[in-house]
């Protein structure tokens, strides 16, 4: 087997070692975007705060990731961060028609309000309601738009057929001729309501009605459970985290963003089933605009409540969940694990914590994202021009473990705790 590269700053004393796994959302897009994303958004964090950080080649094997050398405070640090791809899964999954997404707007629909899951839901944060309905209202209007295109093209074809007839012969249609003019007008309609709805799903790069339908189709397609596909890359992830635990480094971080943050949730809750190895590195564990509610109120999570239940009394682990109310598409400030109604005996995570995008971007970049609602979804991983003591690139890359950063750290206010999930059985 060939060797890995080492690094020579790695191998210098008092220089701070981590392996970074980064799980992404419900995500269609190649995995180097979120490289590009660490390169630029790293640079201007390091800018405005006043450190160094430098991207190398990825130095560890991975499908797809990357090195990190920085030095801040004066300390030096090095992180290997891997993606954890799943992104084929999504796009399999979003590999609907037209008429497929409708049936899944039916099905998931029917889903969140018979469970009662959607009135639940709504009792926590308005947000990501809006989000969760967005896809609905947009492909309906869609729909509705189309209907009267096709009604309209249908009459007015119709109208001038009968018309073009009358003024050359001027007598009276037959029957056979009358049926004909309607089959024709009615199938000119059909076809141009069909473009309209292909146009709007060419368009969906801008309108996102697709992209969320699908989002929220593939949880309520089983209605909280997890696909076998999903299930056997979770566990490939779990591997790969297992065997990190085994390196010679001083924490092994595990990051899930939005959708990703309740993967996380379970695949780490399955590896402390199996036990650490002795001396193993910090584990810790960042979750980042997280929507777990999405999916454990629904009726089957019942793998996923448990998983909750479990990772929040462990004390092998730091758990430090990040929101922000300005982001509309997560539960900002929502405890997941109390929320879903599983709060173990003894309690200890995880650690509610707000980036606060008023506060810890100016008043003018503020101004620039308020309404970029998807951009926002993703403001955790990019530079605050203001920033506070929540830092993405310091917490991947610097010299400092999460549980260390955040010892004592007060959970910030208007934290919502109170069980809401109508659902709270747990697998066995």
């Amino acid at each position: 087997m060939q060797a890995e590269p080492q690094d020579e700053t790695a191998t210098q004393s008092g220089v701070f070692r981590r392996r970074v796994f980064y799980i992404p959302g419900y995500d269609p897009i190649h995995p180097r975007r979120y490289r590009e994303l660490y390169r630029t958004e790293s640079a201007a964090q390091a800018a405005i705060s006043g450190y160094t950080i430098d991207l190398k080649p990825k130095r560890v094997k991975g499908p797809y990731g990357w090195h990190v050398r920085s030095e801040i405070g004066g300390q030096a640090s090095v992180a290997d961060i891997e993606v954890l791809v799943w992104s084929d899964i999504v796009r399999k999954s979003m590999a609907q028609g037209i008429f497929a997404t409708y049936m899944q707007l039916i099905h998931t629909a029917w889903v969140y309000i018979v469970s009662g899951a959607l009135f639940r839901l709504m009792r926590l944060r308005k947000g990501p309601i809006i989000a969760a309905l967005y896809p609905i209202m947009m492909l309906l209007a869609q729909l509705a738009l189309a209907v009267l295109v096709s009604y309209g093209t249908s009459k007015a074809l119709f109208f001038l057929l009968d018309f073009g007839v009358r003024w050359r012969w001027d007598d009276q249609m037959s029957l056979a001729y009358f049926a004909t003019r309607l089959f024709v007008s009615q199938v000119a309609g059909l076809l141009a309501g069909w473009q309209v709805l292909r146009w709007f799903k060419r368009k969906d790069g801008k309108l996102y009605a697709y992209y969320l339908m699908h989002d929220y189709a593939y949880s309520a397609q089983s209605r909280g459970g997890n696909s076998s596909d999903l299930e056997a890359r979770m566990t490939a992830f779990r591997m790969s985290i297992a065997e990190a635990m085994q390196g010679n480094y001083d924490e092994v971080l595990v990051v899930g963003h939005s959708s990703g943050a309740h993967l996380a949730v379970s695949i780490l809750a399955d590896l402390l089933r199996e036990g650490l190895p002795e001396g193993a590195p910090q584990l810790s564990f960042l979750s980042l605009g997280q929507v777990v509610p999405m999916v454990s109120f629904l009726p089957k999570a019942d793998r996923l409540r448990a998983d909750l239940h479990d990772l929040a009394a462990r004390p092998e682990i730091t758990w430090v969940d990040v929101t922000a109310p300005g982001d509309g598409c997560a539960f900002a400030l929502c405890d997941p694990v109390a929320v879903s109604g599983v709060s173990p005996p003894g309690k200890i995570w995880p650690l509610i914590l707000s980036a606060a995008f008023t506060q810890t971007l100016s008043p003018e970049r503020w101004k620039e994202l308020r309404w970029k609602f998807f951009r926002l979804h993703f403001q955790y991983l990019c530079a605050f021009d203001r920033p506070a003591d929540y830092d993405y690139f310091q917490i991947t890359a610097g010299p400092m473990s999460l549980g260390a950063r955040y010892a004592g750290r007060a959970a910030s206010k208007s934290v919502i705790d109170r069980a809401v999930n109508g659902y709270t059985n747990l697998a066995a």
